[in-house]
């Protein structure tokens, strides 16, 4: 059974998740501690976190609350970050300058740098200098590990046999991943290629941005427009599914939000839930004392195989 890392998507980020860095940031430093005392294994973060000035405020806050960590309780937290692929980032070294500035930002604390999307949709071109670019790091012993993101299983194969040729091992590939996930039949095909080529899945959007963790007949409190939007679509559509998460749930004496990531992690994912208080670290934390039942598993994947409507595809997400 996988373990559970967790993500800082809305650490910075005022648009989807109304940060306020008065309101927020105590708790953010709290939430990272509560996380790796928890056993949490991973943390992931992107230098296209934060929104409008607070551009890269999540690297930024990552790095200070990694570095007043006690080193012992750090040292078993992979830290991940994803490089994005703008049009003015060109050739083999086209993130160069980019990486310099994460690890700067994070203070150094660096494990795995990661392609944040592939191009292959809209500049083919762009990819492959890229991601030899990052793999270049990984030679020169800058970073210790390569991950990409959004990839579908078609290109997965592809950029995972061009680094097997440089002898450069590909440890992971996050892609968006829960029972409300589109495209459930491309999840499993995606799913099982990653096992068969050893490449950790990083399940991002587990709990798909806070539907899955809310009881029926509850709705959602404080939430930006943009989420609210999502849940009043969602929520009607989803009542059964997560009644039935909500059966469970009371039966393990765990919350909703433990189920859907016990969901993921059935399937051989790494859930990396988006965290922003301490009691939301516990409760991911508590996930690991516990797995679904094969029963339970094929029931919740029935009924998300019926779902109709469905979180919003990546529009960068390639086949």
């Amino acid at each position: 059974m996988t373990g559970i890392g967790f993500g800082t998507w809305a650490w910075g980020n005022q648009l989807l998740w109304g940060y306020q860095p008065e309101r927020d940031d105590t708790h953010l430093e709290a939430t990272l501690t509560a996380a790796v005392q928890g056993g949490l294994s991973l943390v992931d973060t992107a230098d296209s976190y934060g929104t409008g000035r607070f551009n890269g405020r999540s690297e930024m806050l990552l790095g200070q609350f990694l570095t007043a960590m006690d080193p012992a309780r750090r040292q078993h937290l992979t830290v991940a970050s994803k490089l994005a692929p703008f049009p003015w980032r060109l050739g083999r070294q086209g993130f160069k300058r980019a990486f310099y500035a994460s690890r700067e930002r994070l203070g150094g604390h660096l494990d795995r740098v990661q392609l944040h999307w592939s191009t292959a949709r809209y500049a083919p071109w762009q990819e492959l200098p890229l991601l030899d670019g990052l793999g270049d790091l990984v030679e020169q012993g800058l970073v210790s590990e390569l991950g990409l993101s959004n990839v579908g299983p078609k290109r997965l194969r592809f950029l995972h046999k061009h680094l097997s040729r440089r002898g450069i091992r590909l440890q992971s590939l996050q892609v968006q991943f829960s029972l409300l996930a589109p495209e459930p039949i491309l999840r499993q095909k995606l799913a099982a290629v990653c096992l068969e080529l050893g490449v950790e899945l990083l399940a991002y959007s587990p709990l798909a941005l806070g539907v899955l963790a809310l009881p029926p007949g509850e709705q959602a409190t404080n939430s930006t427009k943009l989420r609210s939007r999502l849940f009043r679509r969602l929520l009607p559509a989803s009542k059964d599914l997560r009644s039935v998460m909500r059966e469970i749930s009371e039966k393990r004496g765990a919350s909703m939000a433990q189920v859907a990531l016990n969901w993921c992690r059935s399937h051989g994912a790494i859930p990396i839930p988006g965290l922003r208080r301490p009691a939301q670290a516990v409760d991911a934390a508590s996930a690991l004392l516990w797995t679904l039942s094969e029963n339970e598993k094929l029931t919740l994947d029935e009924l998300s195989h019926k779902m109709l409507a469905r979180m919003p595809a990546n529009p960068f997400q390639s086949a």
